[in-house]
C-alpha cells in the first residue's frame, strides 16, 4: 500500500516531496507522484499537504 494523490486536488506545490523521509515522491508536471516500492506508509506527506491532496 502506498499513499494515494488526488491528481484533481494536488497543486504540485512540492511539500510532500520536500517532507518525504524516504524520497518517495515527487512532483512530475505540477502533481505528485508516488513511487510506491518506496513509500512506506508513514504519513508525513500527507499531515504536511496544504490543500489535504493525499491520504493513507
Amino acid at each position: 500500500m502506498a499513499v494515494k494523490v488526488d491528481k484533481a486536488t494536488c497543486t504540485g506545490c512540492g511539500a510532500c516531496e520536500t517532507a518525504c523521509p524516504v524520497e518517495a515522491i515527487k512532483v512530475v508536471n505540477e502533481k505528485a507522484e508516488v513511487n510506491e516500492d518506496t513509500c512506506i506508509d508513514c504519513g508525513v506527506c500527507v499531515d504536511e499537504c496544504p490543500v489535504q491532496a493525499l491520504s493513507l
